[in-house]
């Protein structure tokens, strides 16, 4: 038996090998929509992808299960109670795959989502009685379990699912033995729970022991913590919800029609009709220097979870890369169903060296001369977009916080006839704020290098929690 993970940081999203070297037969458990590794491993083993699983209709990210299907020929697995449009074998409770040296049987663990699924994995050749381990979707996370609240908008009520997925954790998961290894879908940094661990891989003894949401309480007290204090959805989670439900255009079609070259003449026009020019180099070069209207969402950050936050889905886009990383920025966006890449500006910042009045720079000063800004007469208004739950931990006094997801929606409430000095926790999404405000006409402003990191290497004080 083989299992293999691979872990995709900027999405914290984990997916699954599991192979059979007797019937060389590979199983792909949560793909992401770029595939090439999972070919590259399979081929490295002697194994043929046959079958792919969902263990749900992922929201964070578009699955590769299409890709998957279409140039292997895999079987695609769902759970009895989905819904899609493509033709899919629908698993239910207590049904398995066998092969000589590995079985994986189905657990139905609706709570996350209704057609949630947890899969047992059997080393035959171990013990054919005790599963090795179970991957276990976004229903169980180290630390954590799967948020119940995502399906609002598809007509789920968040106290309904929590139900399910206190009976889907008691009555299947927490009945296997602690040896049992968890491997979930998610780790640290996924908005599919709020206290995620960095680990990837535990025993479920120990998450017995350790995970908050494991320990005895009733359905009720259950359903009262996990519904409570979860972190804002990003708003292409529903869009991506229902993509992966659905029959669509494969990842290396759509990369064939994004990347291409164009002028800047042709980008300018672009941008003046509605196009959206996104900057993805390092903030520090961006502040140097961008062209004037562009938003910086680099690729060096959670880049796909920002861009489906802070563009607009019905807009074409523009990309601005060092030039060799366009393909790795279309397909990081492709990987959430960004699909509509109209091309790259060709030579990148290089088109633009005759033309110096279309490139901005952004103020970026030290956290020292920020404080001494602040202690002026006519001290700036001091933005802070980090989110809520930062910021209450321990900010600087007197700062106003506006949550970057949030900043759009709540831009009047920013000054524009006095300074805007503007900081995260360490510069990267204080850099996606910079050319937000940028594009409403907000440009009195500074951004302080390094963030709340900086303020505080420097020893400035700041204002703790308690």
């Amino acid at each position: 038996m083989i299992l293999k993970q691979y872990y995709l940081g900027c999405l914290a999203h984990a997916s699954y090998l599991l192979g059979d070297e007797t019937s060389s037969t590979a199983i792909i458990v949560d793909p992401q929509r770029d595939i090439h590794q999972y070919l590259a491993d399979a081929q490295k083993f002697g194994l043929e992808i046959r079958h792919v699983f969902l263990s749900h209709f992922h929201a964070d990210f578009v699955a590769g299960h299409l890709e998957l299907r279409d140039r292997c020929g895999a079987t695609i697995h769902l759970g009895s109670r989905a819904q899609a449009e493509y033709a899919f074998v629908a698993m239910k409770d207590g049904e398995s795959l066998d092969f000589p040296g590995l079985r994986l049987q189905v657990l139905e663990t609706p709570g996350h989502t209704i057609e949630s699924i947890s899969i047992l994995v059997f080393d035959l050749q171990k013990d054919p009685t005790k599963p090795y381990a179970v991957l276990t979707g976004d229903t169980l996370f180290i630390g954590d379990v799967g948020r119940p609240d995502l399906r609002a908008s598809l007509g789920w009520n968040a106290n309904d699912l929590g139900a399910y997925l206190y009976d889907s954790l008691h009555k299947k998961l927490l009945t296997l033995h602690d040896q049992t290894l968890v491997y979930p879908a998610h780790g640290a940094g996924s908005l599919c729970g709020k206290q995620l661990s960095s680990d990837t891989v535990s025993s479920l003894g120990d998450q017995r022991r350790l995970n908050y949401a494991l320990q005895p309480m009733s359905k009720e007290e259950f359903i009262r913590l996990v519904t409570a204090d979860q972190p804002d959805a990003p708003p292409y989670f529903t869009y991506d919800a229902i993509l992966n439900t659905r029959e669509r255009a494969t990842l290396d079609k759509k990369l064939e029609e994004v990347l291409h070259p164009i002028g800047l003449d042709e980008v300018l026009r672009m941008g003046d009709a509605g196009a959206q020019v996104l900057d993805v180099r390092d903030p520090a070069e961006y502040a140097k220097g961008h062209l004037a209207g562009s938003i910086n969402i680099g690729l060096g950050g959670q880049y796909a979870t920002w861009a489906g936050t802070v563009l607009d889905r019905s807009r074409p886009i523009v990309i601005i890369a060092e030039p060799g990383r366009e393909q790795e920025a279309a397909v990081r966006l492709g990987r959430i169903g960004f699909d509509h890449v109209k091309g790259f500006l060709e030579r990148g910042m290089e088109a633009l060296a005759e033309r110096p009045d279309l490139v901005w720079p952004t103020e970026r000063v030290s956290a020292p001369a920020v404080a001494e800004e602040l202690r002026s007469p006519i001290a700036p208004m001091l933005l802070d977009v980090r989110n809520p739950r930062e910021w209450a931990a321990k900010h600087i006094e007197g700062s106003v916080n506006m949550p970057l997801n949030h900043l759009q929606e709540r831009i009047g409430e920013v000054p524009r006839d006095r300074r805007v000095a503007l900081h995260c926790a360490g510069g990267y999404r204080s850099s996606i704020a910079a050319g937000i405000l940028h594009q409403y006409g907000i440009t009195q402003l500074i951004e302080m290098a390094g963030g709340l990191a900086a303020w505080e290497a420097a020893k400035l004080p700041v204002v703790a929690e308690g």
